[in-house]
């Protein structure tokens, strides 16, 4: 299974984990195998300090791997290494049809920016050559291609016609 691979940016609060929860949803409801990579600049952690998980980490375990019937998480640290690019990241995941990530501006994959006008916040489109379409809520003037914010058939679309995925039952 060929896994094809779309962005969603834009600046934060506009509104992208919103769009991509819909457009997983979307795509899901058509039968697609969806997988999602999420970038954030922000310190996070899903383990709980004096959890059996967290103190291994603590140890220093490279990686953790949290297993149940029902999901699995790996926490993986970061000690003497680079943040993975994200075809590194691609190349890990599960076979599925399509991978939405969020955020890696500076990465050159093809996205959809989520822009408010709003919001007051000039947009990322024209720094950045990899953004293909804008998704608004507004009136903006772009020489890209507009799409409405709140259709996610239409911005689920042009997605599957910029990867070229091929579906039986649009």
């Amino acid at each position: 299974m060929d896994k094809k691979v779309f962005g969603i940016t834009g600046l934060s609060g506009s509104g992208k984990t919103t769009l991509i929860a819909k457009l997983v949803d979307w795509f899901c409801q058509r039968g697609l195998k969806v997988s999602t990579l999420k970038h954030t600049h922000h310190g996070f952690d899903l383990d709980s300090p004096g959890k059996d998980s967290w103190r291994m980490r603590e140890a220093g375990a490279q990686e953790v791997f949290l297993v149940s019937n029902k999901r699995l998480v790996l926490l993986q640290e970061f000690r003497d290494s680079t943040e993975p690019t994200v075809a590194e990241l691609v190349a890990r995941l599960q076979p599925c049809d399509l991978v939405l990530v969020e955020g890696y501006k500076r990465d050159p994959l093809p996205k959809i920016e989520v822009h408010r006008p709003s919001l007051g916040n000039p947009p990322v489109w024209p720094s950045n050559a990899s953004v293909v379409a804008v998704a608004v809520d507004a009136a903006t003037e772009t020489h890209l291609p507009l799409l409405d914010l709140n259709d996610t058939d239409a911005i689920a679309r042009f997605i599957t016609r910029h990867v070229g995925l091929e579906m039986d039952a649009l």
